[in-house]
């Protein structure tokens, strides 16, 4: 029996399709009818057959496939840079210019849709006859890998110098032309396989994986643990129809519709719509009395009653009547050490281990062995997650034996019957509008308040016992018109007045002399 390989995980490699479509793209382009123009050019004195130019590749694109000119730019650069087309004009730079630079098309041999399985031998041979060519003078980065390789393939290195050898000897032979087209196709090929130290690796894919994900691999006891090991979650697995799945999403959608505000009417009004803000006060978390959709969704999950600040405080009340309190002040702890100020997660962990699960703990809580096993091990290098076991375990045990019984007690029902049942408000009610002052108002008010201090006189805070302190000081009953309000007094001159006014309360009580009558002339 063949078992079908289905892992399909880090060591396979898809093959990249976006070559194979720019293959058949530049198969497309060297039609001799409808494909890029073709001539013999001039370069340098020698004349290179079949050559384009960088602006013929970017309009053939751009008429040939109806795309913008930026696309068809794009598309001509992404060819060059995948080895499909090289430069003969500036054969180091994979790049395309759309002027009059000329490119040829790459034999099909050289294209990166296929792979060589001597591709260290190939490259080694090239670079032994660039060598003897150009008498050692390679690229730095060329003069490395040149060594990499004479250490890794050292058992066949005589081979790699005699076909560098026979090739060299075999390319003299041939016309100018010829040898120019040869050495920048090769050269090319040769940077999109090997690109040089910090330029842009257009066939990089992440990861070697195998190349052929059809192949079969030899059966190994690896490989058939890995089979029974997938077949086993897989069998594991649970599935339900879509028939089942679809109805509990519209049992579910039909209970929630008449709790979301978005599909029913807001009550007592919209406050978005109305100014009214009723809407908030009355699911504020600090509420005394909420809603009765409010209570009515608590008992949906007890996700839902936990998000609720409200319900909450309600479920504490009633954990604490059944003396197990500290299964939810554990949980919230829980949720501050993972989503609180990381820098003190270290010291909050031990803390909440000393407080709840440590051996006398003062709130100590009930967990199986297994879990005290495994959050021991992990608080010996805290972190914002170290709990999550634990509270894992104290959450489940809450939500399927005392939630439930919340649900039936009398404390739930007892908040059920109180709740509030808001009536919708009428439409045609007036609210008044909660906007901010305009920024604009408030600077004038500010400049208004600065010119009217700096047109108070500045008192001299030695002299707070003087005539004109005492001008400012009134003790009376009557509110004199020559007094300054509060806000539009200077600082200097209401410390003289509590100065003035702390020194009258501490003297002791005397009859107040007799006022003068007006016009008398008095001492």
């Amino acid at each position: 029996m063949k078992i079908n390989i289905l892992d399909q995980s880090q060591q396979h490699r898809p093959r990249q399709h976006h070559l194979a479509k720019l293959g058949a793209l530049v198969t497309r382009m060297q039609d001799s009818e409808r494909g890029v123009p073709m001539r013999d050019q001039l370069l340098s004195d020698t004349i290179i057959p079949d050559a384009t130019t960088g602006r013929d590749l970017v309009q053939w694109m751009e008429q040939g496939l109806h795309v913008t000119a930026d696309e068809a730019l794009h598309l001509s650069w992404l060819l060059v840079a995948c080895g499909f087309v090289y430069p003969l004009s500036e054969p180091r730079n994979l790049a395309l210019r759309p002027d009059g630079s000329l490119y040829r098309f790459q034999a099909p041999y050289f294209w990166p849709l296929h792979y060589s399985q001597s591709e260290d031998t190939d490259y080694a041979i090239y670079l032994a006859r660039k060598n003897i060519r150009s008498k050692g003078e390679l690229d730095e980065y060329e003069k490395e890998l040149y060594s990499a390789l004479h250490q890794k393939i050292n058992h066949e290195w005589d081979f790699v110098v005699c076909q560098a050898k026979e090739q060299y000897r075999s390319g003299r032979e041939r016309p100018k032309g010829d040898r120019v087209v040869l050495e920048c196709q090769e050269r090319a090929h040769w940077l999109v396989r090997r690109p040089p130290p910090g330029a842009l690796h257009a066939l990089d894919s992440g990861l070697n994986r195998v190349l052929e994900p059809g192949a079969e691999e030899k059966p190994t006891v690896e490989l058939y643990r890995r089979q029974v090991m997938y077949y086993q979650q897989a069998a594991l697995r649970s599935r339900t129809k879509s028939s089942v799945s679809l109805g509990s999403l519209l049992k579910f959608t039909e209970s929630s519709s008449v709790y979301d505000p978005l599909l029913t009417t807001c009550l007592p009004s919209n406050p978005w719509v109305t100014d009214d803000t009723m809407y908030w006060t009355l699911n504020s978390p600090s509420v005394e009395v909420p809603t009765r959709l409010r209570v009515e969704r608590w008992a949906f999950s007890f996700r839902e009653l936990l998000r609720d600040p409200r319900g909450r405080r309600e479920f504490q009340a009633f954990l604490k009547k059944e003396f197990s309190g500290e299964n939810l002040a554990f949980w919230e702890a829980c949720e501050d050490l993972k989503h609180g100020d990381q820098s003190k997660a270290k010291e909050k962990a031990e803390e909440i281990y000393k407080l709840f699960l440590a051996q006398g703990a003062r709130r100590w809580i009930n967990i199986d062995g297994k879990t005290m096993d495994i959050t021991v091990r992990g608080i010996q290098c805290p972190h914002r997650y170290v709990l999550d076991a634990a509270q894992t375990h104290i959450y489940m045990l809450m939500k399927k034996d005392t939630f439930y019984r919340y649900l039936k007690s009398d404390l739930y029902k007892s908040l059920l019957a109180k709740a509030v049942v808001p009536r919708e408000t009428d439409k045609n009610a007036r609210f008044p509008r909660h906007a901010s002052p305009s920024p604009v108002v408030l600077r004038a008010a500010e400049e208004e308040a600065r010119k009217a201090t700096a047109t108070v006189p500045q008192v001299d805070l030695t002299q707070a016992s003087s005539s004109p302190c005492r001008a400012g000081v009134y003790t009376g009953g009557g509110a004199p018109s020559s007094l300054l309000p509060l806000s539009r007094v200077p600082p200097g001159v209401r410390l003289a007045r509590s100065l003035s006014s702390s020194t009258s309360s501490v003297a002791p009580s005397s009859p107040a002399p007799p006022r003068a009558a007006p016009g008398s002339s008095g001492s």
